[in-house]
């Protein structure tokens, strides 16, 4: 046996050794993919709190803001509770209405209708 069959036998078992690793690899994070990937029905339920969860703040956030614009308003103006009140039934039929636009179903279209007398 030369030097030469020597080396070449050393090259392909460091190739053997290389493959070997690189299917571990590849099957360690096939593996881990497949354990991190959600099934359908966590999808559904990220999709609905992820619809949920924006509701819920687009609501609040008409409601806190409208009151606050309120109550900075009344003090300015020295009419307490009055605007406080009205901007506050505003902020709240603003927020149903966020919400209404939010969660209602998007069709093919996106939400949009091709009726143009609606």
């Amino acid at each position: 046996m030369t030097e030469g069959d020597g080396r070449s036998l050393d090259q392909a078992a460091l190739q053997e050794r290389l493959d070997q690793l690189n299917a571990a690899i590849r099957r360690a994070d096939e593996e881990k993919f497949a354990a991190e990937s959600l099934t359908p029905e966590r999808k559904g339920f990220s999709r609905s709190m992820r619809v949920g969860l924006n509701a819920v703040s687009e609501f609040m956030g008409a409601i806190l803001v409208t009151a606050f614009v309120g109550w900075q308003a009344d003090k300015w103006l020295g009419t307490q509770p009055w605007l406080l009140v009205f901007l506050m039934g505003l902020g709240v039929a603003a927020g149903f209405y966020n919400v209404y636009r939010v969660a209602k179903p998007k069709g093919a279209l996106g939400g949009k209708t091709l009726d143009r007398d609606a």
